[in-house]
């Protein structure tokens, strides 16, 4: 759920300060990426039309247009109307699927290392209507309460490198499936069947592991930690976890199950420990921690516990997580590990703000999927080419002294003049 602590959402200060000061470096760099996106992702469509559809998609999101619906796309890539487009996501012959797997590839070839963590969340998509695919009043962590939306499941995959997304999913809702003529009337697949959010991470997580993405950690909120089927499901795969519980979820300590917040109550007083999650825009998020390590039944060389983090400033405001890893992992790693969840909220910030992954017509369930698919690519494309202009600034410049270089870059922030440069002269 969308839950970025004060700490964590917006763009770094002076974010492009180091792009401005080598355009002409940047510019070569960025026209050649997008030339071999365009031919890797083409590859997908064997129609040349199609084809060409892809890729003025592609432009339309990646472009500064404010709003990237069907007229605002068509208009900045030269259609007069949006039919072409809306045949893309609609009625022409292109297997999403295959794309989002070259999407994992392509991210992985960039962004990939060891010490990578993939991310499972759910963002709110608010509708007025009653007829896209999947829609009905639920609970939206975008809106923060129940609104009328659509709700989909993503893996993100966060690395020192970047962070940005390699799997979707569509939650339908039991309403929906129980409703077949509904599910027909919106082209969802006659053998779909009711799956709960932790099932279709589970199917996004099995599809990542398989294909081999580097993951030292896998971490989540309350609605995959509490659920049993996914922490074993990481066990019997010798998978790392830190995912969040509630304060419900229920251990076994001295023969009974107790809540973890009963747990809480025995813990020391002297047991806490002032560590940093990670960075955000503003400096260290500080926290008090607390870890209870069990001594039961567990794998040889691995552990298994309790971490417990508590506010600075509201020492009430507690948060829980089961943790799975190795015997020998640190504490501070484990926390690291905790920290790194909001990676994937500030990846739906900056893919909604700027890829337009919110902003779409659509209600079909292919259609759902394609836009979703193809935005992914763009916040993808993004994300690689800011990881590798950082790169290419820090080579070629020479700082004054005393001058600050630019603060890293480790997600999209909206296409620089060099992307529109290289995109208008490829088109």
């Amino acid at each position: 759920m969308d839950t970025t602590p004060a700490t964590a959402p917006g763009a770094r200060a002076r974010p492009d300060v180091a792009i401005v000061h080598a355009p002409a470096a940047l510019s070569a760099i960025w026209e050649t990426a997008w030339a071999r996106l365009i031919d890797r992702v083409g590859a997908h469509f064997s129609r040349a039309d199609v084809r060409a559809h892809a890729s003025a998609y592609l432009k339309g999101l990646l472009s500064p247009v404010e709003r990237k619906n069907g007229w605002q796309l068509a208009e900045v890539v030269g259609d007069p109307t949006p039919y072409a487009l809306q045949h893309l996501l609609g009625r022409a012959r292109w297997d999403p699927e295959a794309v989002r797997d070259d999407l994992r590839d392509y991210v992985v070839e960039h962004l990939g290392d060891p010490r990578g963590v993939l991310v499972i969340d759910e963002t709110g998509f608010l509708k007025k209507g009653t007829h896209s695919a999947g829609v009905q009043r639920q609970y939206s962590g975008t809106a923060g309460r129940i609104e009328n939306c659509q709700v989909g499941v993503f893996l993100a995959y966060a690395t020192p490198r970047g962070r940005t997304f390699l799997d979707r999913a569509l939650y339908l809702p039991a309403s929906w499936i129980e409703n077949r003529a509904r599910c027909e009337s919106v082209g969802i697949p006659a053998d779909a069947t009711f799956m709960t959010k932790p099932q279709l991470a589970l199917q996004m997580l099995e599809r990542a592991l398989d294909a081999g993405v580097p993951t030292t950690w896998v971490v989540g909120d309350e609605v995959y930690g509490d659920d049993s089927k996914v922490r074993r499901w990481l066990e019997e795969r010798r998978q790392p976890y830190v995912l969040a519980v509630s304060s419900q979820h229920r251990i076994w300590k001295d023969m009974q199950q107790i809540k973890v917040s009963e747990l809480l109550k025995q813990m020391p007083t002297d047991g806490w420990q002032r560590l940093s999650a990670g960075d955000g825009a503003k400096g260290p998020r500080w926290y008090d921690w607390a870890y209870a390590r069990f001594t039961g039944t567990k794998p040889r060389g691995w552990q298994r516990g309790i971490l417990f983090r508590r506010s600075l400033t509201d020492p009430t405001d507690i948060a829980y997580y089961a943790v799975f890893a190795r015997s020998k992992v640190t504490l501070q790693a484990i926390i690291h590990a905790a920290g790194m969840r909001w990676a994937i909220e500030e990846s739906f910030e900056s893919a909604k703000g700027e890829v337009g992954l919110d902003q779409y017509e659509v209600r079909s369930w292919t259609g759902w999927y394609r836009h979703i698919t193809l935005a992914l690519w763009a916040h993808a494309f993004l994300t690689v080419q800011r990881a590798a202009s950082d790169e290419t600034v820090t080579k070629k410049l020479r700082f004054p002294a005393g001058r600050r270089r630019a603060d890293p870059v480790d997600r999209a922030r909206g296409p620089s003049p060099a992307l529109v440069a290289a995109m208008e002269h490829a088109a």
